[in-house]
């Protein structure tokens, strides 16, 4: 197998060849034919998340096809296409697993950050972690909805049920869950860096009712505020836009610190609220919900080797949506 490395943060990756992997029990072998590269593999190469496994292979957003099973997987599996997403794996009996909220699970396994991911031609995960893509025909548009699309959703049902919804940083999971709100029949207020013409003109291509820069102010208060950028300076900002009793959820894994502001921007029962992992029970409800919209996901490719120039266009904005990486 080829895969792309990172052996120390804040360096590169580096293209190597290893022997195929094996799967274990309960683990199954995939051959990925896509994996989105996301912000959170930024923050793991730029050293930003807690307990990195070095050396490690990124990428939590992998669509591939069953090559092989480990012992108690059922045979059934084989040839059929699945998604590995964030959270790879819980313990099963920690007061969150067992109470519906494995995402805080206090002792997981997350996909490219403590066992290898999808910057790679195979990867190994557990097979009761993966989920079935039966009926999505092209990876590459899959792969974002493995942590954008899931991360997204999340974010919008903590959200509430306001019709008026703000949106910060456009990037994928925002291209994502925009569809999904005008779906759902609600308005969408699209945040950008003030500016970024190119991320504007996206926002309205898929619908928004406004656009304009993080540091404008929309037309009308705000039911509520998702915040996909993981710039702390945003959590005020947001709070002065939305209604009281509004929400502001920050989506993110990793945020730069919240600056200290007045209670009066909180007063009025607002909240602050974040987002932690996913659950499988997430991943059932979107994926059914995506192909009903249905989510066109945007990506820009690129090959497995170019994964090092996607990181940089992802840090740089150079792209709109998502990029993907094939092996």
């Amino acid at each position: 197998m080829r895969a792309m490395v990172l052996s120390s943060q804040g360096g590169r990756l580096d293209l190597v060849q290893r022997p195929d992997p094996q799967p274990g029990a309960g683990e199954v072998l995939i051959r990925v034919e896509a994996c989105g590269v996301c912000r959170t593999d930024l923050h793991i190469v730029d050293g930003e998340l807690p307990d990195i496994r070095l050396p490690l292979v990124p990428g939590h957003e992998i669509v591939g096809i069953v090559e092989a099973t480990g012992s108690g997987v059922p045979n059934r599996r084989l040839g059929t296409r699945v998604g590995v997403p964030w959270l790879g794996g819980t313990c099963g009996c920690c007061p969150y697993c067992t109470s519906d909220s494995e995402n805080l699970c206090d002792r997981p396994v997350f996909t490219g950050l403590s066992r290898d991911g999808g910057f790679a031609t195979h990867a190994v995960a557990r097979a009761d972690f993966t989920i079935p893509l039966d009926g999505f025909g092209d990876p590459v548009a899959a792969a974002p909805l493995l942590c954008a699309g899931l991360i997204g959703w999340r974010a919008l049902k903590l959200s509430g049920a306001g019709h008026r919804i703000g949106i910060y940083g456009f990037g994928a999971a925002a291209h994502i869950i925009a569809q999904v709100c005008r779906w759902q029949g609600r308005e969408v207020h699209a945040f950008t860096r003030p500016g970024d013409g190119a991320a504007q003109a996206h926002a309205r291509s898929l619908g928004a009712a406004w656009v304009g820069g993080s540091d404008e102010r929309p037309p009308a208060p705000l039911d509520a505020a998702i915040l996909f950028a993981p710039v702390g300076d945003l959590v005020p900002a947001a709070l002065r836009v939305v209604r009281k009793g509004g929400r502001v959820v920050c989506g993110g894994i990793h945020m730069s610190d919240i600056p200290a502001f007045p209670y009066s921007l909180l007063w009025g029962e607002r909240q602050v609220l974040s987002v932690a992992n996913l659950t499988r029970e997430d991943a059932r409800e979107f994926l059914a919900v995506a192909p009903l919209v249905p989510v066109k996901t945007s990506t820009t490719v690129y090959k497995l080797e170019a994964a090092n120039e996607a990181i940089a266009d992802l840090r740089a904005g150079a792209f709109q949506g998502a990029a993907v990486l094939v092996p």
